[in-house]
């Protein structure tokens, strides 16, 4: 055991780091470094593959790549000649092998790199495929203390931390690049707890934030002691840096008690999930700036408040494009809507365009009755006119189908479901009533848009419809929403059967006429944008599915 006076100050940097921005992630580190070491401490962590940024995909698969990330490490080992030493993630490359490696910089040199071992190959991950199983690295020491460093999945599994813990670690830090979905901070807090009781070592569990393309890593950091308390927890979804003091207890070391910040409730977390992510898809894509079509409906009016308040209402240009199916309502919602907001909006109707398409059409159409090819027209035709103010304007365009449509295919390929990103892509329907009303009710300082009754009480009250016939609306077409949702819910998040569902209460044939309009609709999703991901079952790397495919259930 360390002499009893023995103290040790980790600072953890919960940052936001940018997939390929090797310099600029390697500035980020240099000024956090800069605040460590002005508060005196004996190391800097930050999070899993933090120089590279994550997920980096296939990127690290490129050599060019990953050397350039593991000369941006090296370069960072002088700054530990005479300050504290520093724990960074990035990629390892060595002979044949690519590695996810966690570099430990001390006394001006790169003093060992820890080697991923369990590598995650399921959900959003595709860890085999793209790295090396590395060793079990034992524990390193910095200062008076052995430092023991399961790489994120690592400490989902009792083999590494056990491990450590037999030789010789005497604390265990965890570097994570650990992605949200809805309770994920509950399951993690309860594995790593296990951990702690397993091991008998005080953990530091350091997680990543910010968005990736449809993944949002929501940060939540924390510090366990022995037997599982909590000494620290971390703000969600935020950057934050903090001071941890471990002291010499009588059981060994310990962590000095700190903040613990509240985990919001789930509505909070979904909708922070959403800002986040689309705000960071943007500031890494190079767009300042958004345009959507604002319906009078209930969704484009959340992504509309959902992108003020990522990027500020001024940056939202809000454009109603009406028909002569388009109600006075409507109108009145949209732009009540806008204002709320303080959204620019404009107002541009599409009775022209439509009118020179159909006389283009008539001779072709000639004897044929009117069906869903008018309504989709109408659709592609909006489509077309946001498509080319995005062009004109340099606008990013948002897409606006929720989870519902997007499973069942109520929603127009290369109409309604252009855009270069889906704020709302695994909200299930439903849910984005629910989202609204939260959204109406609570204000938060991340929040760019005004607080209070943003979104009309008029949009969420109203029937759903698309407006693209007379008298139009979703149940129409559609089974009533809620059954809709339960029954997708079977069907798409816990993958059951249809006699599991038909048991459950709800008609076969529902369930039979869902599951066809969920399969024949898979490539309308292979084909659109990228969305916030929010549970374990979002449509793109979670769910898998062959595009043609004739399989049906007959349970």
């Amino acid at each position: 055991m360390p002499d009893s006076a023995a103290t040790f100050r980790l600072t953890l940097a919960q940052l936001n780091p940018t997939v390929g921005a090797i310099g600029e992630n390697a500035d980020r580190l240099r000024a956090v470094y800069a605040e460590a070491k002005s508060a005196g401490a004996d190391m800097l962590a930050l999070p899993e593959m933090f120089i590279a940024g994550y997920q980096t995909q296939d990127l690290v698969m490129k050599p060019a790549f990953t050397t350039a990330c593991m000369q941006a490490v090296e370069a960072l080992a002088p700054l530990t000649a005479d300050g504290p030493a520093i724990g960074v993630g990035a990629p390892y490359a060595y002979g044949d092998k690519l590695y996810n490696g966690y570099w430990v910089l001390a006394e001006g040199r790169v003093q060992v790199v820890v080697l991923k071992h369990n590598l995650p190959n399921e959900t959003v991950f595709d860890e085999v495929r793209l790295f090396d199983s590395g060793d079990i690295t034992g524990p390193y020491r910095i200062g008076p203390l052995r430092i023991g460093t399961p790489i994120c999945e690592d400490a989902w599994h009792v083999e590494v931390p056990e491990t450590l813990v037999e030789s010789g670690a005497e604390i265990l830090l965890v570097p994570n690049g650990s992605p949200y979905y809805r309770a994920k901070h509950d399951r993690r807090l309860g594995l790593m707890v296990g951990r702690v009781v397993e091991t008998g070592l005080p953990m530091v569990y350091l997680n990543m934030v910010g968005g990736q393309d449809d993944q949002i890593f929501d940060g939540g950091s924390f510090v366990l002691n022995r037997h599982g308390k909590i000494a620290h927890q971390f703000k969600t979804f935020e950057e934050e840096v903090r001071h941890v003091d471990f002291i010499v207890k009588e059981e060994g070391w310990e962590a000095s008690a700190g903040a613990i910040t509240a985990t919001p409730v789930d509505y909070e977390q979904d909708y922070h999930a959403m800002v986040l992510a689309l705000r960071d898809y943007l500031r890494k894509s190079g767009f300042k700036k958004v345009l959507l079509g604002l319906s009078g409906g209930i969704d484009s009016a959340i992504v509309a408040t959902i992108a003020a308040d990522a990027i500020g209402p001024q940056n939202v240009r809000c454009v109603m494009l009406p028909s002569e199916y388009t109600s006075q309502g409507s109108l009145d919602d949209a732009k009540d809507c806008a204002q709320r907001l303080g959204c620019p909006y404009d107002f541009v109707p599409i009775s022209a365009g439509r009118d020179a398409i159909t006389d283009t059409l008539a001779d072709l159409f000639a004897g044929r009755a009117a069906d869903t090819t008018e309504e989709n027209i109408q659709s592609r035709l909006r489509g077309l006119l946001l498509m080319a103010m995005s062009n004109k304007f340099g606008e990013m365009l948002l897409t606006t189908g929720n989870k519902s449509e997007m499973a069942v295919g109520y929603c127009t390929i290369y109409g309604d479901m252009n855009g270069g990103y889906n704020p709302i892509k695994d909200l299930y329907k439903t849910r984005v009533f629910e989202q609204c009303r939260w959204r109406n009710a609570n204000h938060r300082p991340w929040m760019l848009a005004p607080a209070g009754e943003v979104i009309p009480v008029s949009i969420i009250d109203k029937p759903p419809s698309a407006e693209l016939r007379p008298d139009q609306r979703d149940d129409d077409s559609l089974p009533p929403y809620e059954v809709l949702d339960a029954i997708l819910e079977g069907l798409v998040d816990r993958e059951e059967s249809v006699a599991e569902l038909v048991a459950a209460g709800f008609e076969r044939d529902t369930v039979k006429r869902v599951e066809h309009l969920l399969y024949i609709s898979e490539y309308k999703r292979f084909q659109s944008a990228p969305g916030a991901r929010l549970t374990p079952r979002a449509f793109w790397l979670d769910r898998r599915y062959p595009i043609a495919n004739r399989w049906r259930d007959t349970t």
